[in-house]
């Protein structure tokens, strides 16, 4: 099969063998597969990534041989040994790509022996696929993943019909976070970005306002939508305040932005830390603790989550296409790579090895 192999920090089309799909596992053609900003990452960085939080860690030699892709949609073309068969080949899936090999448990895209979506054949486990329906197209159907991230980080906030909600940042993550409110109804939704690209999506992913944080902070609308924990202190209001709890989400993953959310939030303010920072961070706790704030950090989906947000987007509760900007054959991968990172010019590009 084709696939773009990470060699030496560097993206190359390569020929490799098909993958054979070992017990409770089928083997699947990649129909669709999302470039996340994590694959941007790793392409320079993934040996940094894999000993991140593990304190005293060494950084290991460069890991070989990687296809990336963890944001797909496939066709199951055959089931390996021991599988139940209750989806038949030719049948359109997504699925959370965790995958028991020899190694232990492999993460596709990220795992030296099991191949991502950028490639022409994936191996998944049976017991994780979901049939996609309602006709979704591929690309659309790829997007599961990305937004069951938004999803998690609102299923674990405090966000609910009575929140003002603010995300900062809106590239693919804070994207899917809009789009997980939204689909539930709950607003308004503040929505903060330098890039004019970035807003215009926001804005059609459902934010009530959309910020430019160079031209105004996004942080002066707690008040004038009612957010509680900013009336001056008096005896009256020392042990309670009135107003709606502010919620905000960090979804750009840069160093220093917690500590910025930080200093502008209203008191009581709970702050979702969605944003990938691979690097040292630092904040001061005294003003989250004059301020109660409550940071709380999140990572990825479980499944229900992931399941819930494949329904969301077959019945039309989140339209995932404005987020999708381009489209790319195997041969188009690095150019795609390198085009990501001008945020005016795409947010999300999708890789269909079928082009090829």
């Amino acid at each position: 099969m084709k696939a773009v192999v990470r060699e030496n920090h560097q993206l190359h089309l390569r020929e490799r063998p098909d993958p054979v799909p070992g017990e409770g596992q089928v083997i699947t053609r990649t129909l669709s597969c999302g470039i996340c900003g994590s694959d941007l990452h790793a392409l320079h960085s993934l040996e940094e990534m894999t000993v991140a939080g593990k304190p005293g860690a060494q950084v290991p030699p460069e890991i070989p041989n990687i296809i990336f892709g963890h944001e797909f949609c496939g066709e199951i073309l055959d089931h390996g040994p021991n599988t139940e068969k209750r989806l038949k080949a030719g049948t359109k899936v997504v699925a959370i790509g965790f995958v028991n090999t020899p190694m232990g448990l492999q993460s596709a895209g990220f795992s030296p022996i099991v191949p991502g979506g950028f490639a022409e054949q994936m191996i998944l486990t049976e017991r994780l696929l979901l049939p996609v329906t309602n006709g979704l197209s591929d690309a659309q159907a790829a997007m599961t993943e990305p937004f069951a991230v938004g999803e998690h980080a609102v299923a674990r906030s405090a966000a609910g019909p009575d929140t003002i909600n603010l995300v900062v940042g809106c590239g693919p993550v804070g994207l899917a976070v809009i789009a997980a409110l939204k689909a539930r109804g709950w607003g308004p939704i503040i929505a903060s970005d330098y890039s004019p690209a970035r807003r215009a999506i926001a804005e059609k992913m459902g934010a009530d306002i959309v910020v430019n944080p160079a031209e105004e902070s996004p942080h002066s609308h707690w008040g004038p939508l009612g957010a509680s924990g900013l009336t001056p202190r008096t005896i009256d209001t020392l042990f309670s305040s009135p107003g709606k709890r502010a919620i905000a989400f960090e979804c750009v993953g840069v160093p220093g932005v917690i500590q910025s959310m930080i200093a502008s939030v209203p008191l009581g303010t709970q702050i979702v830390v969605a944003g990938v920072c691979a690097q040292t961070d630092t904040f001061e706790p005294l003003n989250c603790i004059g301020k109660e704030i409550e940071l709380k950090f999140v990572f990825a989906y479980d499944e229900t989550e992931f399941a819930n947000t494949l329904h969301n987007i077959a019945e039309g509760h989140i339209d995932v296409l404005p987020v999708i900007t381009g489209e790319v054959g195997l041969d188009g991968v690095a150019k795609a790579f390198d085009d990501l990172s001008n945020p005016e010019m795409h947010c999300k590009i999708v890789v269909n090895p079928t082009l090829n």
